[in-house]
């Protein structure tokens, strides 16, 4: 059957240009309510603020944790999106009110056939006509228990009969009764969810985009363009605006007779049952949003709990160890977390032990150059004094002389250490890592030392190889130079004229590190202090060598070759009868990345 729709009703979907969709809606309030939420008054911190004021301004000032803060506004988005979908509910009141229509044309339709087959008169081949008083009984006995209202016009317009106004008997005007009496409480209950569902249901109401209804006492076609659309043979709908929320919703059918319209069907029913299943879906909707504000309340503090606190725990335990004078604060230990607190935790743990372990290597290495400082001071003060006096014959002067000038050179060589040792750090760190070819460069070194050792002190010093090439270490020439070179100086100071020093090369396996060795001739080292050689200062040397080191140049060494990550030790060489015949230092390098 053909269709058409009253230009009062909107087709089902369709909205009017200029009317802002659900969706758009709440993106729009959105959109006014993140930023205000999200935008904070910058805080007036003077830059002149103590670390004590700032540390209290940190643990005191804070009535509520921002981190906490955001965590529980974003979590009650997903919440106020629910809400404001349980609010607003647009789309489903459309559904509900194209739902409601098309029940109406299918109720009109099959009403609309039994009037055409029972109140007409007439056959195929004749004109038919309306028995006007078979209609006006059947239609009272088919729609009144719908609870719907019925009007039926004839072919010429006119008003046949209305459900509302009549019963079986005749035109009698129908009333129903109030419900019956409910309890005060009950009704003041009732009332109160109910003016407020009410209230809600008008302020969202889409009434204003209705045409006004009026229910005249004696209505025309010219009231109710839908029915003259069914005396033209097509259904057709419409909706109205009653007024107070309300909304009229109306369906005419045609009444036909072997497709001859004798006259048209108009049935209308408010959106009680249609603003009632609004209120309880609203009322679900709403009782599972505060459910889950509550829930997601209550999740979201547990969750910035496990977030802040160990974080708040480790910026007051930083402020300690950052105020401490006198003693040593420690860091929580939450590395049994497992997850990146943890991982922060440890890494602080690690960061703060190495600060200590720098602070208290700072302080040792700055008592222990003012020690060695204050004993070539203290002599070189008392050699000047003696020098000074007038009766002082002039051999004893230039032994004082000589003094003053040992004194001097052992406080220039020194320096000289303490700079290099001041600097190493910053410089290794700095320093470039690349291959190092350790053939070339031993040689290069022996050759030299082979030379000048020979024409001082008559020492012979010999390279030996005992590995196979390529000879590529990883680490720096530089360092490397300045190691070997302190280690074979170190041999020189204690060789006797004479003897001979053994540089030699080899690898401990095909994909080992590289070792190489240092002999002398020398008197060897006390087996108490093999280790101990290689601390800063190390001032236990025989007595002619007195003066001639400052004692950081093995202890250079060791830094030097254990940032590159490899070891040197020192043991002593002996005989078959096992007397000491000098000492050994060894060096392990590792192999170049790629080298095999």
């Amino acid at each position: 059957m053909a269709s058409d729709i009253d230009t009062a009703t909107p087709e089902p979907g369709e909205r009017p240009l200029g009317r802002q969709t659900p969706s758009s809606r709440i993106a729009a309030a959105f959109g006014r309510l993140i930023p205000l939420a999200m935008r904070k008054a910058p805080a007036s911190t003077s830059a002149a603020e103590s670390p004590s004021l700032l540390r209290r301004r940190r643990s005191v000032g804070r009535g509520h944790s921002p981190l906490t803060r955001r965590i529980l506004l974003l979590n009650l988005i997903p919440v106020a999106l629910l809400t404001l979908g349980a609010v607003y509910l647009s789309d489903y009141e459309e559904e509900l009110i194209d739902t409601e229509l098309a029940s109406l044309l299918v109720q009109g339709e099959m009403v609309a056939a039994g009037i055409g087959e029972v109140a007409v008169v007439g056959g195929e081949t004749t004109v038919n006509r309306m028995d006007a008083d078979a209609a006006r009984q059947l239609l009272t006995r088919l729609v009144r228990p719908t609870g719907v209202r019925a009007r039926l016009f004839s072919e010429t317009g006119e008003l046949l009969g209305d459900s509302a106004m009549m019963n079986e008997l005749g035109r009698i005007h129908v009333v129903p009764l109030p419900p019956p009496a409910v309890p005060v409480e009950a009704a003041i209950e009732a009332s109160i969810g109910e003016r407020i569902s009410d209230w809600i249901a008008r302020q969202l109401s889409r009434v204003d985009h209705f045409p006004e209804y009026v229910d005249k006492p004696v209505p025309t076609l010219r009231d109710f363009p839908e029915a003259a659309s069914a005396l033209r043979g097509f259904n057709a709908s419409a909706v109205r605006s009653a007024g107070e929320g309300r909304l009229i919703l109306s369906a005419a059918v045609p009444v036909q007779r072997y497709k001859q319209v004798l006259g048209a069907l108009l049935l209308t029913r408010d959106n009680r049952a249609i603003a009632a299943s609004l209120r309880e879906v609203r009322y679900d909707m709403l009782t599972i949003a505060a459910a889950a504000l509550g829930i997601t309340v209550l999740l979201s503090l547990y969750l910035a709990g496990t977030i802040t606190q160990p974080i708040v725990r480790l910026a007051r335990a930083a402020d300690e160890v950052r105020l401490a004078r006198e003693s040593r604060p420690e860091i929580p230990d939450l590395g049994k977390r497992g997850d990146e607190i943890g991982d922060l935790n440890d890494a602080l743990r690690s960061m703060t032990e190495a600060l200590w372990l720098r602070i208290n290597t700072i302080e040792s290495f700055a008592a222990d150059v003012a020690h060695e400082l204050k004993n070539p001071l203290t002599s070189l003060r008392s050699a000047i004094e003696m020098a000074g006096r007038t009766d002082l014959d002039a051999e004893r002067r230039a032994k004082l002389m000589a003094i003053v000038m040992d004194d001097i050179n052992r406080l220039n060589r020194l320096i000289s250490d303490i700079s290099d040792a001041s600097r190493l750090d910053a410089e290794l760190m700095r320093g470039e890592v690349r291959p190092v070819d350790l053939d070339k460069l031993l040689r290069d070194m022996v050759h030299h030392y082979a030379v000048t050792a020979s024409q001082k002190s008559g020492v012979e010093v010999e390279f030996r190889l005992a590995a196979n090439p390529p000879f590529v270490a990883h680490g720096h020439d530089g360092r490397y130079g300045q190691v070997f070179r302190n280690v074979i100086d170190n041999a020189l100071s204690f060789a006797p004229a004479g003897s001979h020093i053994l540089v030699e090369l080899s690898r401990e396996s095909r994909n080992g590190p590289f070792v190489v060795t240092i002999d002398d001739e020398g008197q060897g080292i006390p087996e108490d202090n093999l280790e101990s050689i290689f601390q800063r200062f190390y001032s236990e040397r025989p007595t002619e060598h007195f003066g001639q080191h400052s004692g950081l140049g093995l202890s250079i060494c060791r830094q030097i070759v254990e940032t590159y990550g490899g070891t040197i030790t020192a043991t002593n060489r002996r005989g078959p009868d096992g007397k000491v015949r000098g000492a050994r230092f060894t060096i392990r390098l590792p192999a170049a990345s790629g080298r095999k």
